[in-house]
């Protein structure tokens, strides 16, 4: 029988070229990477989406330039601001910075239009700032555009009764609502009923006389009532007042509040209207009652007044 060689393997070294190089094991598979990579770009998506819903939906502050916004885009409640609310109002903003964003809709790429925060816009601007921070809105309709902006002032800064009155008017000439008692109970849909009444008073006094009232934010509540309910039992109490305001044209807040407490007192007396006797006092004089009125009635006037009044009841 033929012997089998043996094989044996060679015992020189082997060379370096040929060696066998090692690799650090791998911790993670390729799978991994890229599912994580899915995993943050699938993150980063939702979160631009939420951004581009809470931008679409208003709920981002933005920085708008001051005079890209328009002031009149809605007509404004708020008819008059107070010089001394203002300046209280400018030095909180220029000590604290502007607290609370402003309301705006955007009207094209370029442009706002104010839905709320008149003062703060306005106090920005008296500062000499060239942008404010703002809520960019996208209201669905005029109607929700204007709620948005009373809701506002009536939470911020209260307005007159009158203010309140004039803005339900205007939205029913600019044909937003229908009528002025349907535009009080929207405008003013989360007020107390007794005070949507109210307005709906001051509703009367302007539609019948705001045309001719150079003061009517100055007209307090009750004197306000009073005109309306004289205005409806009496309707030529009107013509009585515009004759009266046209003759002489009050200069100040109190000299036509004191025409209109004249001519309540004639309706209420059923008397004529005033007289003028003398620059500044009108009356109104029968037997038994007398009513001096005007701005000449001051406390030199009535303690000269009383003097002849004691002197002539002794005589």
């Amino acid at each position: 029988m033929a012997k089998r060689k043996r094989l044996e393997m060679p015992t020189e070294p082997v060379p370096a070229d040929l060696e066998t190089k090692s690799f650090p094991p791998r911790t993670r598979m390729p799978i991994a990477d890229v599912a994580g990579t899915t995993a943050n770009q699938a993150a980063l998506e939702t979160v631009a989406r939420e951004m581009t819903k809470a931008e679409e939906e208003g709920r981002i502050i933005k920085e708008v330039s001051v005079h890209a916004i328009h002031v009149h885009h809605l007509a404004r409640d708020r008819m008059v601001i107070d010089e001394d609310e203002m300046e209280a109002l400018m030095a909180s903003i220029a000590e604290r910075g502007q607290q609370t964003p402003i309301e705006v809709v955007r009207v094209d790429q370029a442009n706002f239009g104010l839905i709320s925060g008149l003062r703060r816009l306005e106090a920005v601007k008296r500062l000499g700032q060239k942008t404010v921070l703002a809520f960019i809105r996208t209201p669905e309709s005029s109607e929700d555009a204007y709620r948005a902006m009373i809701e506002e002032n009536e939470i911020r800064a209260d307005l007159s009764f009158y203010e309140r009155a004039n803005i339900a008017v205007t939205t029913v000439e600019q044909k937003v609502y229908e009528d002025a008692k349907k535009a009080v109970k929207a405008l003013f849909a989360h007020a107390p009923k007794a005070k949507r009444s109210k307005i709906g008073k001051f509703v009367i006094v302007r539609e019948q006389l705001g045309s001719v009232l150079s003061f009517p934010t100055a007209i307090p509540e009750k004197l306000g009532l009073s005109l309306a309910q004289a205005l409806i039992k009496t309707p030529d109490i009107a013509g009585t007042i515009r004759e009266a305001l046209a003759a002489k044209p009050p200069k100040t807040a109190a000299e036509e509040r004191a025409i209109l407490e004249t001519a309540l007192r004639g309706d209420r007396a059923g008397e004529a209207k005033p007289e003028t006797l003398a620059p500044g006092v009108d009356w109104v004089a029968k037997p038994g009652r007398v009513v001096l009125n005007g701005p000449a009635l001051d406390t030199a006037f009535l303690s000269d007044l009383q003097a002849w009044i004691t002197t002539r009841a002794k005589g």
